[in-house]
């Protein structure tokens, strides 16, 4: 064997040994074996709740009562959800964003930097979209195999990266949208925190700082722990072929009925009447009031249509990204009952009671952080949990003069925590890659194993550095 020969085997062995990479594969083998399909967590989570709804006195008859009468109060949520999907497959998988990420994904050239790779853009795409990051992600990891030998499980846990991490401290965050508008607030909220423009929320330098140091640890692990290209794990080994389907292959028209599905005219025309719409409700409510998810839903959607650019390439794509949502649309209804469950019983006041009360003006922020990681493990919904938590601890903070727009980020930074574990939101990546949530789960969990006291830690660290704003109510 040639120097040079012996020198690359022996680097190889120095980035196999490493702790991280072992750690990784060591989680990631574990997982193979043992963590569940997202649909089993779900529904093990309702059999959690259930029992604790017993212990605390709730009849059967009354928890299949608080259990069915919820079951459905997600759906409009879940449709704005599943759109984001839709939205932003549509636009990922467009030419000109297809065409980008064809060239971003020869820029990789080892196994190890590759999945770095992947875990930078699938963080900075999440704070535009995090329907748009999975689909993004999902995307390039497929462009980057077809190159280079990397291991597919640290590749797919990387490009879920931004949903596990800072999805929430960016544009499509539910919370601090909800708060920005005084019609979207609920009544006995908005008497407690008045509007809190985003100001005070997406746009601090606070926020700022969580989004580099997070997205600084998340990418330095992803490459310290993937395996090097000789354990690596591809997709050809586990049986997975990426190939090339998420192309649009568009037939030639044959019929002269057809011109206007070729024609961009009808595109053009609604994403003209669209713009009319949005220059409309941007001049009304302003930039940052204007911002909610269904104006997120509503600039994707024209986005798409106009990228793709004829009425016969937007519905080929459409079509496409109906498979990724339907673990969204079977599962939101279990997480409803949940939060039925949850309210009916009391437990969530229980639980939220005993974070409260031992919380202080210093450590408010820290424990509404470990609060609602914990209550994301049961409602994974950031918006719909929002609602649910939003008056005891916006109340809490009022009391004990804590910033409350820092309080959403708090919560922002903490209930994205719990995604490293619940496999919910990895169901469109994992529709997209052809993969389990087992897959993920291991290189997922170690991500969480340094987040989790690195946010909690920042959280309260950041919260000395803002003064209190007693809110507007009018």
């Amino acid at each position: 064997m040639s120097d040079l020969g012996v020198k690359q085997n022996q680097s190889k062995a120095k980035e196999e040994s490493g702790l991280l990479a072992r750690m990784g594969v060591g989680l990631a083998d574990w997982s193979e074996k043992w963590f569940p399909d997202a649909y089993v967590f779900a529904a093990a989570a309702v059999v959690v709740t259930v029992i604790a709804a017993l212990l605390m006195g709730r009849s059967v008859s009354q928890i299949g009562n608080d259990f069915g009468g919820r079951f459905w109060d997600l759906v409009p949520f879940a449709m704005q959800m599943s759109f984001i999907i839709i939205t932003g497959f549509v636009v990922a998988t467009s030419k000109p964003v297809h065409k980008l990420i064809e060239v971003l994904s020869t820029i990789p050239k080892t196994a190890k930097g590759a999945v770095a790779f992947v875990a930078f853009f699938a963080m900075a795409t999440s704070l535009i979209s995090w329907g748009f990051s999975l689909i993004f992600s999902g995307i390039l990891i497929k462009e980057i195999s077809k190159k280079i030998q990397a291991d597919y499980r640290a590749m797919g846990a990387a490009g879920y990266l931004g949903l596990g991490s800072i999805w929430a401290l960016g544009l499509s965050s539910s919370a601090p949208l909800l708060m920005t508008t005084k019609s979207s607030i609920p009544a006995a909220l908005y008497k407690i925190s008045g509007v809190i423009p985003m100001s005070q929320t997406i746009f601090t330098w606070q926020n700022l700082v969580m989004i580099i140091v997070l997205t600084v640890l998340s990418v330095t692990i992803a490459y310290f722990s993937a395996p090097a290209a000789g354990r690596a794990k591809t997709a050809e080994m586990a049986g997975i072929n990426y190939g090339n389907g998420l192309e649009n292959v568009i037939p030639k028209r044959e019929k002269p009925g057809e011109w206007l599905e070729y024609s961009p005219i009808l595109n053009l025309f609604l994403v003209a009447v669209g713009a009319v719409y949005l220059f409309n409700t941007f001049s009304t409510k302003g930039g940052l009031a204007a911002l909610d998810l269904n104006t997120y839903n509503f600039m994707f959607l024209m986005l798409g249509m106009l990228l793709h650019w004829t009425p016969k390439a937007f519905l080929t794509s459409t079509a496409k990204s109906i498979p990724a949502v339907g673990g969204v649309l079977i599962q939101f209804p279990l997480y409803a009952g949940i939060f039925g469950v949850m309210m009916g019983s009391g437990l969530n006041d229980v639980i939220m009671k005993f974070f409260v009360s031992i919380s202080s003006q210093s450590t408010l922020a820290p424990i509404v952080g470990v609060y609602s990681a914990i209550l994301g493990l049961f409602l994974p919904s950031g918006g719909g949990k929002w609602i649910v938590e939003a008056p005891y601890v916006l109340e809490a903070a009022k009391q004990l003069h804590v910033n409350m727009g820092w309080i959403v980020e708090v919560y922002n930074a903490a209930e994205a925590l719990p995604n490293f574990i619940n496999p919910f939101w990895m169901l469109p990546l994992m529709g997209l890659m052809g993969i389990k949530a087992r897959d993920l789960a291991g290189y997922s969990i170690l991500q969480l194993i340094f987040h989790a006291p690195v946010v909690i830690f920042m959280v309260w660290l950041l919260a000395k550095t803002l003064p209190y704003v007693a809110p507007v109510i009018q």
